[in-house]
């Protein structure tokens, strides 16, 4: 289930649905059973409160309203506002249920045990206020488990933003897909486990609907991830070049060096000004450290296709200089990553980078921004930050640049020209540390180093890095992420080929 879908994907595979010959009310009457279920795994006797919006979202609490009360608990239901329509799936679900409906006031959440939270749905687009505030506020003030339906009430289902107040659930059921708003901060922070329901929605709707967001995950780029095989040696694996900054700044070259060998880069050299060849040779092993003082010995190194990725940002600086050697590294078909100062150095200029890319439009090209590098280089579209989510954002720098845009942060984005996106979940707070983004762009451009393409490398490299992270833990520094690969790649290779080497 790697598609994650917006509010009108979602209406429109349930139109499908309904078209095929399958009644909306007996979608909603799935729905409805499957969130019941959540409510029926707490112990019997339990105080339970349905919490109902006038609309669909509002007619599945009211089915699982009727359910649990059929079991033996004690059921509550309180309705916000009026029903907006006497018709209808929702009107069917209020009819079924025999017991009192009360009107939905703050003061009548207390002393519940557990909470069904049907008041808004994913399509949410206008703030909560008033009376439906007050109960969302209620609601969380009551300290009691929180199921919503669908996703948390006063969350937008596209973009994870708070509409002004948002349920804080301890579990969210979801029907078909998951939506974006349960992936996207804050979004995923307030939906809780999330459970995704079959409701009798066939899978080839999705033929129809053509999703073009997914969650990031092995399932979403097995196919392209370079697997070693027996007959292979390291010049098949490629040669990544990551340049070096000047001697104060070499250790983020060296980190990204580190991360594109363990991501499986047959070799990898570094770059160096001469003033820190001696520290960046006496500080690399399996790394080699070349000589490349300025853009036009960068552009003579490069002549050799056989170096066929470079990784340009991580110490460089902020400069005319290094604006010159990206635009060196730029001039051929090998694949690039550009990081940190790579990025901030275009962006009085932003122009003349995304027509260098432009040069050569076949070209593996990834982005790595941070926010704020992002706000540098695409001022323009980060000024609509306030209104878009980091998906839009995203997506919009990705078409602006031409290149494979990483949109660093918790909730990264992955995000390529032609609208395809991933957002990646498992990254744990702990890689907010200094160096941990420059192993990120050297585990890019390891990947890219072996052929896998620019779309599919970033998501792998968000994924690999996520899972370094989880797999060292709290208290990790970047030098500890390339080193916890070896045992993530094992796991990955065992199930990508079962134990058999291709």
């Amino acid at each position: 289930m790697m598609e994650l879908l917006t509010p009108d994907e979602m209406a429109e595979c349930d139109r499908l649905t309904v078209a095929a010959g399958i009644p909306g009310i007996a979608l909603m009457e799935n729905a409805g059973r499957a969130v019941a279920e959540a409510v029926l795994r707490h112990p019997p006797g339990m105080r339970v409160l349905v919490v109902a919006g006038p609309g669909n979202n509002g007619g599945d609490g009211f089915v699982a309203a009727r359910v649990v009360a059929e079991r033996g608990y004690q059921v509550r239901v309180l309705l916000l506002g009026e029903p907006t329509t006497r018709d209808g799936d929702a009107a069917e679900a209020r009819r079924l249920w025999r017991g009192p409906i009360e009107p939905a006031q703050p003061e009548a959440v207390a002393g519940a045990d557990v909470i069904v939270d049907a008041l808004f749905g994913a399509g949410l687009n206008r703030p909560v206020e008033g009376n439906g505030r007050a109960m969302i506020e209620a609601m969380n003030a009551s300290g009691a488990p929180i199921i919503a339906v669908d996703l948390p009430s006063g969350i937008d289902g596209a973009t994870g933003a708070v509409m002004g107040a948002a349920v804080s659930a301890h579990e969210s059921i979801t029907f078909f897909r998951r939506k974006l708003g349960h992936v996207l901060l804050p979004g995923r922070r307030y939906a809780g486990n999330v459970r995704v329901a079959d409701i009798g929605i066939s899978e080839r709707v999705l033929e129809r609907v053509r999703p073009k967001a997914f969650a990031n995950g092995p399932a979403l780029w097995a196919g392209a991830f370079p697997i070693p095989r027996l007959e292979g040696h390291k010049y098949s694996r490629g040669h990544a070049v990551i340049l070096s900054g000047e001697l104060p700044f070499t250790g983020a070259a060296r980190l990204a060096a580190r991360g594109a060998l363990r991501a499986g880069a047959g070799l990898v050299t570094l770059a160096s000004p001469r003033g820190a060849l001696l520290v960046n040779a006496v500080a690399a092993l399996a790394v080699m450290v070349r000589a490349a003082d300025g853009a036009d010995e960068l552009r003579a190194m490069l002549a050799d296709r056989r170096l066929n990725t470079v990784v340009l940002g991580p110490g460089l600086g902020v400069s005319a200089n290094t604006r010159a050697l990206v635009l060196a590294a730029l001039d051929g078909e090998r694949a690039i990553v550009l990081d940190a100062d790579a990025l901030t150095s275009f962006a009085e200029e932003p122009r003349a980078l995304f027509d260098a890319i432009a040069a050569h439009p076949e070209r593996q090209l990834v982005l790595t921004p941070h926010q704020g590098e992002f706000a540098r280089l695409f001022k323009g579209i980060a000024k609509e930050t306030e209104t878009q989510s980091r998906l839009s954002l995203a997506r919009a720098a990705a078409g602006a640049s031409g290149a494979v845009v990483l949109l660093k942060g918790a909730d990264t984005v992955v995000a390529a020209p032609n609208g395809r996106a991933a957002i990646n979940e498992n990254a744990p707070p702990w890689l907010a540390t200094a160096g941990s983004g420059d192993v990120l762009a050297g585990i890019v451009g390891g990947l890219l180093a072996q052929h896998m393409p620019a779309f599919e490398a970033a998501c792998a490299g968000a994924w690999l890095h996520g899972e370094a992270g989880n797999e060292v833990g709290p208290g990790l520094i970047a030098e500890d992420l390339p080193e916890a690969l070896p045992v993530i790649y094992r796991r990955l290779f065992d199930e990508f080929t079962n134990g058999r080497a291709r």
